[in-house]
């Protein structure tokens, strides 16, 4: 075993965990850990191979559709609008950013689905003019559907870690 391969083995899980754990903060993680598997791929082709990688992008892209939509689904589901489904993708990016800085562990993902139910309830009670009820109800939809989201692009980054790090020993 060369030290190629010895440095590999020990930044790659590194890159992956960091990866993983971003992905929990709502930070781009799932791209960390592609970034890491096409550099490796790209100094060792023999440790990681290219199909490797392109399934590492498809896995990530896949993890960024999800988030991108599960707020707006869960608040549809929850009988919002399109103009409250909008709502919830605004609340989702602007309360995941002024997250961030307040409780930076956390703040992200509390902010991402506060975000989430506040621009549905704004949409829904402001433009559709509909209830409170009804409007708390679409809000909540979202602010699941958010943190849904979360878990299931970080259980993606796991995955990822798992796929990038096995392509790397085998």
């Amino acid at each position: 075993m060369g030290w190629e391969q010895i440095v590999i083995l020990v930044l790659l899980p590194l890159a992956c965990l960091a990866g993983v754990m971003l992905t929990v903060l709502t930070l781009p993680g799932n791209w960390l850990i592609v970034l890491a598997a096409t550099g490796v791929a790209a100094w060792q082709p023999g440790v990681i191979g290219w199909w490797t990688v392109v399934a590492l992008v498809m896995l990530a892209a896949l993890g960024e559709g999800l988030e991108f939509i599960a707020s707006a689904v869960g608040a549809a589901k929850a009988g919002a609008s399109k103009q409250g489904a909008i709502g919830a993708l605004i609340g989702t990016l602007v309360g995941a950013i002024a997250g961030l800085p307040v409780l930076p562990p956390i703040g992200p993902i509390v902010g991402g689905a506060l975000g989430a139910a506040a621009g549905t309830i704004v949409a829904e009670r402001g433009v559709q003019k509909r209830s409170w009820g009804e409007s708390a109800r679409a809000g909540t939809g979202a602010a699941i559907g958010r943190l849904v989201a979360t878990l299931a692009k970080a259980l993606i980054a796991i995955v990822m870690a798992l796929v990038a790090c096995l392509a790397a020993v085998v």
